[in-house]
């Protein structure tokens, strides 16, 4: 997409694009081993505090070395950071529950083996329910 093209205005508007991102399977694989880690974090973190610290560098870490060295591409963290958020958290599960396919096909209609440019504008802050894992606020 360009900036001439629509703002993406709702989660489920940004999904697509967001898979689009993710085309590559090792750069799918780091952010699955990122996000796991950092859910690992999370889960640890009443009993110590302090990996609430690590969690955004692995979750993060692992992700944006997928973009940097596989897929090549500015991760859409920077662009719309909850709903990548959000889109990470999806991803994750359609991975673990092997339903990721469906939606990598998907976007490869949208868009074609190339990663999509994003639709400039809009935060991935919205008020949209979708049938995405995660919440917005």
């Amino acid at each position: 997409m360009s900036e001439t093209h629509a703002r993406i205005q709702s989660f489920e508007e940004f999904w697509p694009f967001y898979v689009s991102q993710h085309l590559d399977p090792t750069d799918r694989k780091l952010h699955f081993v990122g996000t796991s880690l950092a859910l690992g974090c999370l889960a640890v973190a009443p009993l110590r505090p302090k990996a609430l610290l690590l969690a955004p560098v692995l979750g993060y870490g692992f992700a944006w070395i997928g973009h940097a060295l596989f897929e090549k591409n500015k991760p859409a963290t920077f662009t719309y950071p909850l709903w990548s958020l959000r889109g990470d958290l999806r991803m994750w599960w359609l991975t673990l529950t092997g339903k990721m396919e469906p939606e990598l096909a998907r976007a490869r209609e949208m868009f074609g083996d190339e990663a999509a440019e994003p639709a400039h504008g809009g935060n991935g802050v919205s008020a949209d329910d979708g049938n995405g894992v995660g919440a917005d606020a």
